[in-house]
């Protein structure tokens, strides 16, 4: 009876035992369940704010004169409301008063409007959104070589092929470039050229205040003896060769003198005349090259070949008039 009571309080001291041990705190260090890579990563406070990949294209949008804008402040709807940006670029709120907007861009005019009535005592910690639900004076100008030139509105994510589809395209004497003028005071370039993707590759984002200018192409003029003088477009993306502007001006005539053909081109003192070796170029013996916006080619008439085509004819009728008159 004795050993029975001794093996049963040991059976109980070792129960106790691991009760006991189950029952400890795991260590920090000996966790099996890993922390979440989220908690590990994220900020102590505060959500995570992901950048949209045109939010520096929205960023340059800025509050103008005559704009209206949608104000509203989160969880507090009675504070919406619509105001209208004055000429002066003041716009007046509730509880605010009157406010300078103009030149702001919109995060700029809510982080303002929540300082006033954060400093006003209003509200503790104001969320405020502004909205520009219609620009007044902002929108995108669009002048130059297109079918419909004006101002358009810029109501969200536009682009150059944008506006330009929206002025009707650009017309046929529309040169090879556009000129981009942003709000900002930055001015780029923009090459329009047939090719379809690189059209698209070199496509811009525009803002209101921006402005389109796309010039009127080049010229260059072919005088003297050719079938059709007068002046062409240099509508080949900018580019158009000596033989190819006389092809477009009808060719010569046969009274044309080819070795007197001039190029009368205008440079910084004003300008010069450089000879054209016109028949080493048609006879292949010597390249044909490119000419430049403005040029003047000039191809003078043959005196002696003149007068051979204007005896030529009467020559040619009187030996036809004395063959049929000893037929008979």
């Amino acid at each position: 009876m004795k050993s029975l009571l001794q093996k049963s309080a040991i059976s109980i001291s070792i129960l106790m035992v691991m009760t006991l041990s189950n029952s400890r705190p795991v260590p920090a260090q000996m966790s099996s369940t890993p922390a979440p890579l989220l908690a590990v990563n994220a900020p102590s406070s505060g959500p995570i704010t992901l950048k949209s990949p045109d939010s520096a294209a929205r960023a340059r949008v800025q509050v103008g004169a005559g704009d209206l804008l949608n104000v509203s402040v989160f969880d507090i709807p009675e504070m919406a409301q619509t105001i209208r940006v004055n000429d002066q670029g003041d716009a007046t709120l509730s509880l605010v008063g009157s406010l300078h907007l103009a030149g702001l861009t919109t995060d700029e005019a809510q982080a303002l409007i929540a300082t006033k009535l954060k400093a006003g005592n209003y509200l503790v910690d104001p969320q405020v959104s502004v909205f520009i639900s219609q620009y007044g004076t902002q929108g995108v100008s669009v002048l130059g070589e297109v079918n419909k030139p004006g101002v358009y509105e810029v109501l969200g994510s536009r682009t150059l092929l944008d506006i330009i589809s929206e002025a009707g395209g650009i017309t046929s004497f529309a040169g090879p470039e556009a000129t981009v003028k942003h709000a900002d005071g930055t001015t780029i370039t923009v090459r329009l050229t047939k090719d379809a993707h690189a059209s698209l590759s070199s496509d811009v984002q525009l803002a209101p205040g921006d402005k389109v200018l796309i010039p009127r192409a080049g010229l260059v003029y072919v005088l003297g003896d050719v079938g059709r003088p007068g002046g062409f477009i240099m509508g080949n993306d900018g580019k158009i060769t000596l033989l190819q502007a006389l092809a477009m001006a009808g060719g010569m005539n046969r009274t044309s003198s080819m070795n007197r053909s001039r190029l009368v081109r205008k440079g910084p003192s004003g300008y010069t005349e450089i000879p054209v070796p016109l028949k080493k170029i048609l006879h292949g013996d010597q390249a044909d090259f490119q000419l430049q916006a403005e040029d003047i080619l000039y191809i003078p008439r043959n005196s002696a070949k003149t007068l051979i085509y204007q005896t030529a004819p009467s020559l040619a009728s009187s030996v036809a008039g004395a063959a049929i008159y000893t037929s008979f």
